[in-house]
């Protein structure tokens, strides 16, 4: 007899044999111990699950006349029918070759006739999600309202690419991946069934290499053992999935987290030397990181990540030196690579220059790495690291010398000047911010004799309003007032009634006289415009008075 790869030939034959389904599993055996039996079922999940195999089991125990526990005796006539391969009463159907109207249009008149041997006609449609839109048209009505003879069970790893009328009409069963402790479990009783010593730490990559598959953890066993012909290693497991040694990863992971670009690329010339892919270092690298961000962040990483002790103890030793948000960085830069390096020519340039980019955080402009070099600076301003002094006359001007612009007279510019690092006191706070803040310009004096300040009056009473005053509103209003002198008064002329009654508040009316006081100005007044004023009362009485004849009129 040929040989039978090791997924088919240890595929679960009772429901009990299934890893880690208890939620389907417990379903499916009250339905055959109650005889409860639907007309359709949706088996979805990622690949590698057990769909197929529950179908399959599930479509014997249905017909099994003394079912054990939910699952077929296999000594039954019905039991012993099925097992036939000539027999028609159990049909597996592969949607992905078979996916045309026609195909469903045959199955539609054949699901009419009984069964010839036992109670239940299945059909098993693997990857119904391959069927044309024809095709589930053709499937829908059947089954819909199939006859009682028929059930029906879909399998697919896509189930949102079926049209919700299918969905509608089927009892959905989610199959999860399995974690990889089980398959650790079961890959060990697979290789204890064919007398294959092993290590531990190579059944735990096996496992890791599945990703939570049984029939993929089996394929890798598979090669694995074929390799070995002695004790299955860690070594042995490496060599097959082409993977670098933990080891070689592990020292270039703490050279990119510790910064230190030269030994970083010296150790992906060492491992890429030896044969390995670029495409599985970039795998390799990126799963470490994952492994230090779980031993960074989680109390029981070593139950997550299920690895040797000694392996777990390396990374717990370079994930404790490692910032966190360095983690999540190079985990964000290695990452984005993988669509990269798909279509690149020269993957290995495309890797360095990641490899670089994690190293170096000066030359990143991402936001994590920003707000790193942020808290260095607020540190090291916290701790006294920068003083300010007084810049030199010759400091000030080649500072201003690049912008083009020059100080105001009198005006001294603080420099920022790193000191020698000394430890504060742990009770001394932060030096105040005004410390670094410069010198306030004095308020400017307007003289009411001097036209020329006159002139500036409104711009600088503005200035003294914006310095004085933190009422927005305020100086927002002030901006429409138009100012204007009667001898040494100072006449401000709001165009509103509201600004003008407004201004005239007493809060608001006290912040006006302050920012004038400061500014050299004490005899104010706030008109509205257009309204009269005592001045005025006074011009049109002498009006009327000296030509008395005249028809004068007030508008």
């Amino acid at each position: 007899m040929s040989y039978q790869a090791l997924y088919r030939t240890f595929r679960p034959q009772t429901l009990s044999e299934l890893v880690r389904q208890e939620h389907i599993v417990k379903i499916l055996v009250n339905q055959i111990e109650t005889d409860r039996v639907g007309h359709a079922y949706l088996f979805c999940g990622p690949r590698g699950t057990g769909k197929t195999s529950t179908a399959k089991i599930f479509a014997r125990a249905i017909n099994c006349e003394h079912p054990v526990n939910g699952s077929p005796c296999g000594k039954c006539p019905s039991c012993k029918a099925l097992a036939d391969p000539s027999n028609l009463d159990v049909t597996e159907i592969d949607a992905a070759s078979n996916n045309g109207v026609n195909e469903m249009r045959d199955l539609r008149e054949k699901v009419q006739y009984p069964p010839v041997a036992v109670r239940y006609k299945v059909y098993i449609i693997d990857e119904v999600h391959m069927l044309s839109d024809s095709a589930f048209n053709a499937l829908l009505k059947t089954l819909e309202e199939p006859p009682r003879h028929a059930v029906f069970i879909l399998a697919t790893t896509e189930p949102q690419k079926l049209p919700a009328t299918i969905l509608s009409r089927c009892m959905r069963f989610d199959f999860k991946l399995i974690p990889q402790k089980d398959l650790e479990e079961h890959i060990k009783n697979v290789l204890k069934k064919i007398g294959k010593e092993y290590e531990d730490a190579a059944v735990a990559a096996i496992a890791r290499a599945g990703a939570g598959s049984v029939r993929d953890s089996l394929s890798v066993a598979d090669m694995c053992v074929s390799y070995s012909r002695g004790k299955l290693t860690y070594e042995d497991v490496n060599e097959v999935l082409g993977s670098a040694d933990f080891y070689e990863v592990a020292k270039l992971g703490e050279a990119v987290l510790s910064e230190n670009a030269s030994d970083a690329l010296t150790e992906t010339e060492r491992v890429l030397a030896s044969g390995k892919g670029v495409g599985v270092l970039t795998k390799d690298i990126l799963n470490f990181i994952n492994q230090c961000s779980i031993a960074k962040s989680c109390k029981n990483a070593n139950g997550i990540l299920n690895l040797p002790e000694e392996m777990f103890a390396e990374i717990m030793r370079i994930a404790e030196k490692a910032d966190g948000r360095k983690i999540l960085r190079c985990a964000e830069i290695f990452s984005g690579i993988e669509a990269d390096l798909r279509y690149s020519v020269s993957p290995r340039i495309v890797f360095e220059t990641a490899l670089v980019k994690a190293c170096m955080p000066e030359t990143d402009r991402d936001v994590l790495t920003l707000s790193r070099r942020l808290d260095i600076l607020e540190g090291k301003l916290k701790s006294g690291q920068f003083t300010a002094r007084q810049a030199a006359p010759a400091e000030t001007g080649a500072a201003f010398a690049e912008t083009g612009a020059a100080p105001a007279a009198g005006h001294a510019v603080p420099v920022l000047e790193e000191a020698p690092f000394e430890e504060p006191p742990f009770d001394e706070p932060p030096p105040p911010v005004a410390d670094f803040s410069a010198p306030k310009r004095s308020e400017e004096k307007v003289n009411a004799l001097d036209p020329a300040k006159r002139k500036g009056a409104f711009g600088y009473f503005m200035r003294s309003l914006r310095s004085g005053s933190k009422n927005g509103v305020l100086f927002t209003m002030c901006q429409d007032l138009e100012p204007s002198f009667e001898g040494d008064k100072f006449i401000l002329t709001a165009s509103s009634e509201v600004i003008y009654r407004s201004l005239n508040r007493q809060e608001h009316y006290k912040c006006v006289q302050d920012a004038l006081e400061r500014i050299g100005i004490t005899d104010f007044e706030i008109r509205q415009q257009g309204a009269k004023t005592d001045r005025l009362e006074e011009d049109i009485a002498r009006l009327k008075r000296d030509f008395s004849g005249a028809d004068i009129r007030e508008k």
